[in-house]
């Protein structure tokens, strides 16, 4: 299973990456509909197969953590809308930089990962700990007001402006451009923001995968399988975006939810099949009340 996973991600991705992101353009709703729709049919495909050889469960404990990865996902490209803007990217290099992002992602969270679940083996305890981690997390999202982040205080992006000075004219979509001495342009300061970004993303939604599962193969795998698709579905939140007003409420829910599931995990073990409802429930929820609430106001005005 680990060959097919990684021969399968590999070759999908490079495919992706030739097809879509190997050219500057912009990508439109009805392209990142269609990628959107392709990442998760690949997905859910993997996610028979992976019942087909390890079983029910580990089915079922794929398609939990692929969504709840997945959804945690959406409230990052919100943050990761604001980015682009304050660096004033422009729409038809994005995709370069949220393909050199997921690679960079895919690689951290390998790290990460692996090292969260031996922690858990060797240290058992440590499962009451993150379990708190995003209880806190998810009361900290309902409070947090939007626009609080400030790119331009990330300690990486200050560092790199010690290293080499920052070429903020440069429009072109190189990362690195040669004057008198190398400069890097807005795109890779860009991209060294969304990384370290996507990194403290990682200590909050990792945890929660964990709580899911502690297979190693299907924490990595659900988690590669949500983050490869972040392009696209970058590209689409950021033209329905209306339509996702309370979709941070819900996810702050959903953390909560898996928190106390994995505080009270010694005690009592919800069934993985209950979780998976609970997650769509809860994503349904939100994203409908998003839908009809809009209408409603759509409606007040029109009066």
């Amino acid at each position: 299973m680990w060959i097919v996973f990684i021969v399968t991600a590999t070759g999908l991705f490079v495919a992706d990456i030739k097809l879509s992101a190997g050219r500057a353009h912009e990508i439109g709703r009805k392209e990142a509909m269609l990628l959107c729709a392709f990442w998760i049919l690949v997905a859910s495909v993997f996610g028979v197969l992976t019942g087909y050889m390890l079983g029910f469960d580990r089915m079922v404990e794929f398609f939990t953590a692929y969504t709840i990865e997945y959804s945690l996902s959406m409230d990052n490209m919100f943050v990761f809308i604001m980015i682009f803007s304050y660096f004033s990217v422009p729409k038809k290099y994005q995709p370069k930089i949220l393909t050199w992002g997921i690679l960079g992602a895919v690689f951290m969270r390998l790290i990460l990962i692996f090292a969260g679940v031996g922690l858990i083996n060797k240290f058992h305890w440590l499962i009451y700990v993150f379990g708190g981690i995003l209880i806190l997390t998810a009361v900290k999202m309902l409070l947090h007001k939007d626009g609080d982040m400030d790119p331009g205080k990330n300690p990486l992006l200050k560092l790199l402006g010690k290293i080499m000075p920052i070429d903020k004219e440069a429009s072109g979509g190189d990362f690195f451009v040669k004057k008198e001495v190398w400069h890097a342009t807005p795109l890779f300061a860009t991209l060294l923001v969304i990384e370290t970004t996507d990194l403290v993303f990682a200590v909050d939604s990792i945890p929660a995968v964990l709580a899911i599962s502690r297979e190693p193969f299907i924490v990595y795998t659900s988690n590669v399988f949500a983050v490869v698709g972040l392009r696209s579905l970058y590209f689409l939140l950021a033209s329905v975006m209306d339509l996702f007003r309370y979709l941070k409420y819900g996810i702050a829910i959903i953390l909560f939810y898996v928190g106390v599931k994995m505080s009270i995990s010694g005690y009592y073990k919800i069934d993985p099949l209950i979780s998976l409802g609970v997650v769509l429930a809860i994503l349904a929820a939100s994203i409908l009340l998003s839908v009809l609430i809009k209408n409603e106001v759509q409606a007040a005005k029109a009066e």
